[in-house]
């Protein structure tokens, strides 16, 4: 797509002192001090979000596939974690430092399954700045979890032009002689980079939403627009529904996204200014 104005390219900064991107040794041994933050004002300031009065709801929810610790006996225990971060706290969880905390447990003893998980909860809440919720699924839980995909209309049939791979949101379009919609579109060709590192973080999304009908290609050529750019995921969830809401003001608006893991962890951001966030069904590419 050419335009005679093409946008310029978003540009975010991260704090020096992250580990993320560097040479680090592991510890195997509970170390808490192993957790980083990142504000999130780092992105939201680009946007023009206030963090006091955010025109949307939600919450970050995690899922830890790699956490182990050891029994008073030496005995491994091992569990799924699912923790869930208010998008109201002052820092969400980087997450390389978040597998280093986690693989911290490997070597240490704790008492109960009740203990790893306040243990959790602390140390989180104290990163995030505000109380995390944690759960622990237990091996005997494990048949009980389901895979769910997102439900709505796939947009990725459709057949258009690709030439744009950093956000452009010159393709959000709405047709303005259309009635009134409600309804869900779904695309699992999101795929943006991490912010330091510049590896691939892939995700499923799906977009629910009321009001003018929003032009299907070109939401389609906006979300693969941000194949080449460099954000971490819940930034790159908040400025999809902001450029959603700033360039086709739909009366209701959800965005929620869920990525592929990444050693052991997985992140899904939600979004919406009418909705309550969904349960944490986990998808097959997850």
């Amino acid at each position: 797509m050419s335009t005679d104005n093409p946008p310029k390219k978003i540009i975010i900064s991260a704090p020096d002192n992250l580990s993320l991107g560097k040479q680090v040794d592991y510890e195997f041994e509970y170390n808490p001090s192993l957790l980083q933050g990142v504000p999130r004002s780092l992105s939201r300031d680009t946007l023009n979000l206030n963090g006091n009065q955010l025109p949307f709801t939600g919450i970050d929810t995690w899922t830890g596939y790699e956490l182990s610790w050891l029994n008073p006996k030496g005995k491994p225990c091992v569990a799924i974690l699912e923790c869930r971060v208010p998008i109201t706290s002052e820092n969400l969880i980087e997450s390389k430092s978040f597998k280093l905390y986690l693989n911290s447990f490997n070597q240490s003893q704790f008492s109960s399954d009740d203990e790893v998980k306040n243990v959790l909860q602390a140390d989180l809440s104290a990163c995030a700045g505000q109380p995390v919720e944690v759960n622990l699924i237990l091996p005997q839980h494990f048949a009980d979890l389901q895979f769910k995909e997102f439900e709505g209309v796939l947009l990725d049939e459709l057949d258009i032009t690709v030439d744009e791979y950093s956000p452009n949101t010159q393709y959000l379009t709405v047709d303005e002689s259309h009635e009134e919609v409600k309804e869900t579109l779904v695309s699992h060709l999101l795929k943006s980079n991490c912010l330091i590192t510049s590896q691939p973080d892939w995700a499923s999304i799906q977009i629910r939403y009321e009001g003018k009908a929003i032009a299907r290609e070109g939401l389609l050529q906006y979300l693969i627009s941000f194949r080449q750019h460099n954000e971490f995921h819940e930034q790159c969830v908040e400025r999809i529904y902001s450029d959603i809401m700033h360039k086709c003001s739909p009366e209701k608006l959800t965005v929620c996204a869920r990525y592929t893991r990444r050693g052991g962890l997985d992140i899904n951001p939600f979004r919406s200014n009418f909705e309550t966030p969904y349960p944490n069904h986990r998808q097959a590419r997850q």
